[in-house]
């Protein structure tokens, strides 16, 4: 960087804040660090520190991809034992007489 000319900006940060939202609903206690460093995303900016925004969004980039993880595999091991409950209930059968 040359004195006398102004810094320039780095192109738009992507705050993820839909992700995080999207996240809150799979996996709610991982999904409120997301929602709090994406917040932090624009003041920081506004404030010309573009590092630590920068680090705010990867902050919160990381949390809301844990969260959509655990919560898919929570959903992913509901749906396989309810099927299998299912299943077992179909196969073992009732043999009751009344």
């Amino acid at each position: 960087m040359q004195p006398g000319y102004p810094q320039q900006q780095p192109s738009q940060i992507d705050n993820n804040m839909t992700m995080s939202i999207v996240a809150i609903f799979l996996c709610w206690p991982l999904a409120i660090p997301a929602i709090i460093n994406a917040s932090k995303v624009n003041p920081l900016i506004q404030q010309g520190d573009y590092a630590g925004a920068q680090a705010a969004a990867a902050e919160s980039r990381k949390w809301s991809k844990w969260a959509l993880i655990v919560g898919l595999v929570l959903i992913g091991i509901i749906v396989v034992c309810c099927l299998f409950g299912g299943l077992a209930g179909l196969v073992g059968g009732s043999t009751g007489t009344n």
